[in-house]
């Protein structure tokens, strides 16, 4: 639906939702074919709130998709899940989404799980261990977007590890050390009951097949595993799970966190695997009833959910595009736009860029390297700035008349009000309105965690013009981000010069439309927009054999849909420049402010 941004599995509630089933479906018109004549992959992927299935055909069409949503606790910076919930929802979707396509499980010949990057603990049994202040012991992970370790982020960055040249120069909050760290000074007794730490896609595999192998792609993007450990050792094509080599014993050991080292790692990961490896013997016999599928399944070693839309999309281009050359996979930037979005360029060469994460080997196409920017509110910021408007109830009502989406109506009015002030362009509407988007800090490309979201030209207008015009002005902020980290990568070495782009928000063409004129690069969108569950299922049907490699896979599965090309008119070109300018003096702005604050606190200190 045109302007309804927020994917099923990328919403940015926090309440705790109804226990029930959304389903969207492709079916086809041909009777049921008997058992085992079709050939289907299955992916699944665990957003911020619901779990989803989609299942493919071997010209990687969806076939039928379902979701149920997930549970989230949320209190402050502090922002919790449970894996017994998300398992149920995982099973409900995949169930749903079967017969809904009417599809047998026996059909069903590979599965892939994608999932946020979020730390779950579990104790020698597999039984959740608490991460809550409150105890609730149903609460054993820490969700991605959690906050709560930002001083243990801060002090680990004060080590200067060589591991953190890996990571940008510095870890995030969001990334599994800190919040390692957070869990250990914070709540001994869970410290001491966990016997894993894992990340959620690992987990999802685990206890699908009981096999502990991590994955190269959480590993090195959260967890400063290094990965290139592995360059000389072996390629996907030899696959298998690998000794943990990659783990730097004194970083861990430096930070607090030395008894993780204990027991050759296991607490965080003694082997690890490319994305796409057969895991254990498959499916095992009580997750296959569980999920209505066959025991023996192949389950390929996961991937964190935005990396899945790079999988899912990255050879997305029409076939006159599809170079020989191997460098055009690398000028290429997929931006996954859900709650957050990520912005994952790959490169044959390791690229130290400052402030993005990276440079990764092998965290997403095998035997590249990786670099991943990232916004960590995109979807959810434009939920709030519209939910938290008084014109905004209205709207609501407005856009279920008519079976629409909000986004919609407001389109509808910037473009009414575009002919009645006679403006030569909707992007002009906001020319004194300024949005830094920082309102859950700034990931990349300055790596700010405190970084405060600003807006610039309030007034007492409270009209629902006023509030489509906020809502363009932060379309544009967060394109303006984009622009930031595009120039930023450039600078280093990236040669971007196109962009793909999946998730909830590209079902809105302004939000689309915007970001190519404001970075001045094409966009592709894929022809399957469930690009997450397509990567999911790409390394299950690596893992089932039916491809050798993940980009022979990517090849086969991955197919172009619409380009969005940037505005060539002159008088846009040099508007956005200039907005672009303001865009960047914002956090100067901030930063000159934080200062002068700060030394005001120090005086009264003193004086006091």
């Amino acid at each position: 639906m045109f302007g309804a941004h927020q994917r099923a599995d990328k919403t940015s509630s926090f309440l705790e939702p109804h226990r029930s089933i959304s389903s969207a479906i492709e079916m086809t018109t041909a009777a049921s074919p008997p058992p085992r004549s079709r050939s289907v992959s299955l992916g699944v992927d665990v957003g911020t709130g619901s779990a989803r299935a989609g299942l493919f055909d071997n010209d990687g069409r969806l076939l039928g998709s379902s979701s149920s949503p997930i549970q989230i606790w949320k209190d402050g910076d502090c922002a919790e899940q449970s894996s017994t919930d998300i398992w149920l929802a995982i099973c409900t979707a995949v169930k749903a989404a079967c017969s809904l396509a009417n599809i047998s499980g026996e059909e069903v010949t590979s599965l892939g799980f994608a999932a946020t990057c979020s730390l779950v603990a579990v104790d020698y049994d597999g039984e959740p261990v608490t991460v809550s202040w409150s105890g609730d012991t149903r609460r054993n992970i820490i969700l991605w977007m959690d906050h709560r370790a930002v001083n243990q982020a801060e002090r680990i960055n004060s080590s200067k590890s060589p591991v953190l040249e890996y990571c940008g120069g510095a870890v995030s909050p969001e990334m599994q050390p800190p919040k390692l760290l957070w869990v250990k000074e914070n709540l001994p007794e869970s410290w001491s009951m966990a016997s894993r730490w894992m990340d959620l896609s690992d987990w999802l595999s685990y206890r699908a097949t009981g096999d502990d192998t991590r994955s190269l792609c959480t590993t090195v993007c959260k967890w400063t595993y290094l990965g290139h450990a592995h360059m000389q050792q072996m390629n996907e094509n030899d696959s298998r799970d690998m000794e943990a080599l990659g783990w730097d014993d004194d970083f861990w050991e430096e930070i607090g966190l030395g008894d993780l080292v204990d027991g050759h790692h296991s607490k965080i990961g003694r082997s690890v695997a490319f994305p796409g490896h057969a895991l254990g013997s498959g499916l095992t016999p009580e997750a296959a009833k569980e999920l209505g599928l066959v025991t023996g399944t192949p389950v390929g070693t996961s991937l964190i959910d935005a990396h899945a839309g790079g999988v899912g999309v990255m050879e997305s281009v029409h076939s006159e595009s599809k170079e020989v050359d191997e460098e055009a996979i690398s000028r290429r930037m997929v931006l996954v736009c859900g709650t957050s979005t990520c912005h994952m360029v790959i490169s044959k060469t390791k690229l130290f860029i400052p402030g993005v994460w990276g440079p990764y080997w092998s965290a997403m196409v095998p035997q590249y390297w990786l670099t991943e920017g990232g916004q960590s509110a995109t979807g959810a910021l434009l939920d709030y700035i519209v939910e938290n408007h008084v014109a905004s109830p209205h709207l609501a009502n407005r856009a279920a008349s008519r079976s629409i989406s909000i986004f919609e109506i407001l389109n509808e009015i910037l473009e009414s009000a575009r002919e009645e002030l006679g403006s030569p362009f909707v992007a002009a509407l906001t020319n004194d309105i300024h949005v830094l988007p920082d309102f859950h800090g700034n990931r990349s490309p300055i790596a700010d965690p405190i970084s405060k979201g600003m807006i610039c030209g309030l007034t007492l207008d409270t009209s629902e013009k006023q509030l489509a015009l906020l809502y363009l002005a932060t379309i544009q902020g967060i394109a303006y981000g984009t622009r930031h980290i595009v120039e930023h990568c450039n600078a280093q070495g990236h040669k971007i010069d196109t962009l793909l782009a999946c998730g909830g928000l590209t079902k809105n063409s302004l939000f689309i439309q915007e970001h190519a004129d404001i970075t001045g690069c094409s966009i592709i969108l894929p022809r399957e927009n469930e690009s997450v569950l397509l990567g999911a299922a790409i390394v299950g049907a690596v893992a089932s054999k039916k491809y050798s490699t993940v980009r022979e896979a990517m090849r086969a599965l991955n197919a172009a849909g619409q380009v969005v090309y940037p505005s060539k008119d002159l008088k846009v070109i040099k508007y956005h420049d200039a907005k672009y300018r303001v865009f960047r003096s914002l956090y100067e702005q901030q930063l000159s402010h934080r200062s002068t604050m700060k030394e005001a606190l120090l005086n009264i200190t003193v004086v006091s």
